[in-house]
């Protein structure tokens, strides 16, 4: 099953909630690609000898890979860690994220600056652009399992909004025009 995408309510409760619209307003996953964000479905369990991921690493260039688990048994500072992640951000280089074991939201801002959620769970790949606002979240269970995948050398900045003057700000926001 692919990945599951809905327009956020404008609550600020707890927010590992799923934060739905009601009615809920589902996000196609043609929406995301014309925003640059893409998915893939993998089998988690066999992670380490993927030829399926392998393919995808290789196509894309993703030669750096490492894993971290969101768990406050796990992560220390956790509450801190995840006020920081977030915090609406963008990096200067894609963010590739598969997730091993867990779940966990990413939020996105469309073309109108509305947020869309983004449900992740065991076996999703998604790759977020350079220079899109997001921010990331577990859920409600408070576990995630994730791999970092990069282009090269892990680069692990993160700038807060506003970032507009960034060139690659720029130029993702260029590349929506055509969309």
């Amino acid at each position: 099953m692919a990945i599951e995408a809905w327009f956020m309510d404008s609550s600020e409760e707890d927010v590992k909630k799923p934060h739905r619209l009601d009615p809920n307003q589902s996000v196609s996953l043609e929406e995301l690609k014309a925003l640059g964000v893409f998915s893939w479905k993998l089998n988690a369990d066999i992670y380490e000898n993927d030829p399926e991921l392998e393919k995808i690493r290789k196509e894309q260039g993703y030669s750096f890979m490492d894993t971290i688990t969101i768990h406050r048994d796990t992560l220390p500072d956790y509450e801190a860690k995840l006020k920081v992640l977030y915090s609406e951000h963008l990096h200067l280089d894609d963010e590739i994220r598969y997730i091993l074991d867990g779940r966990a939201y990413f939020d996105v801002r469309d073309k109108q600056e509305r947020w869309i959620r983004i449900l992740l769970t065991k076996g999703d790949l998604i790759t977020l652009p350079a220079g899109i606002y997001h921010r990331f979240t577990p859920d409600e269970t408070e576990y995630t399992k994730a791999m970092r995948l990069f282009v090269g050398e892990p680069v692990w900045k993160a700038y807060n909004r506003p970032a507009d003057e960034f060139e690659i700000r720029q130029k993702y926001l260029s590349s929506l025009q055509g969309s």
